[in-house]
């Protein structure tokens, strides 16, 4: 009975102890920093105050994007931060310029550099890059296209729940990073889309691709160069050219 007591004040204590630290957490709504609900409104600075004060935080914080369609030129979010506990989440849709010249020469729209402990979580990803499919077919002088979604030089980063469709290019591209897992993913592109792989791999260890699918014209995913302890598991690909190693 003495043991059963003991077990019992140890759990309460623990429940004592690590309740504060979660509901201590700070949120950084953008709709308090200016963005616009509205997928007209450019609100590229308002989610990068929001993600400035996210990421200087000293303690666990969430940027959070409610439900509603936002307008983003392209936007980089970098470290390093004062915490490695931030969540993106994401309940709304992110919509790229419909003019694929905008964004077109910039290597990537949204993009994590030199993070750590960030997981971005559910939403939906609109890189508008049909545009630049057809400059391409028609043999006109069209820019490379941008990543819709790309982490370079960080750790310890979750990409769950969601939704990249029509990239000018590469969906996801992970470069130079350890730790890093994507699941639950949906990627969409139409099947006769250049160079629109799904997901791209190069320069990282550690990375882990588990139940999503992926259907676009190009790689359903890519491993490049410097890849180590790349796992895949339960990936649906099509339309697609299936996991290429370059």
């Amino acid at each position: 009975m003495a043991n059963a007591r003991s077990t019992c004040f140890l759990l309460a204590s623990l429940v004592i102890v690590f309740t504060p630290c979660l509901a201590g957490a700070a949120q950084y709504n953008v709709l308090n920093y200016g963005a616009k609900p509205d997928g007209r409104t450019d609100s590229t600075k308002a989610f990068l105050a929001a993600w400035t004060q996210a990421c200087g935080s000293s303690s666990r914080s969430t940027l959070y994007v409610p439900p509603g369609r936002y307008f983003l030129l392209n936007v980089q979010f970098n470290g390093p931060c004062k915490n490695n506990a931030i969540v993106v989440r994401i309940d709304g849709s992110l919509l790229a310029p419909t003019d694929y010249r905008v964004i077109g020469n910039a290597a990537s729209w949204i993009s994590f550099k030199n993070v750590d402990g960030v997981t971005v979580s559910g939403g939906i990803l609109d890189g508008h890059g049909s545009g630049l499919w057809d400059c391409k077919q028609s043999g006109n002088n069209c820019p490379s296209g941008a990543t819709t979604l790309s982490v370079s030089n960080s750790q310890n980063i979750v990409i769950s729940g969601l939704h990249s469709l029509n990239s000018q290019m590469f969906h996801i591209v992970v470069n130079g990073c350890h730790n890093v897992r994507i699941q639950g993913v949906k990627i969409t592109a139409s099947g006769n889309s250049p160079n629109t792989d799904g997901i791209h791999v190069q320069l990282s260890s550690g990375v882990t691709i588990l139940n999503s699918k992926i259907g676009t014209g190009d790689d359903c995913v890519s491993v490049g160069a410097g890849t180590t302890n790349l796992w895949i598991e339960n990936v649906v690909c099509g339309p697609g050219h299936g996991i290429r190693y370059r």
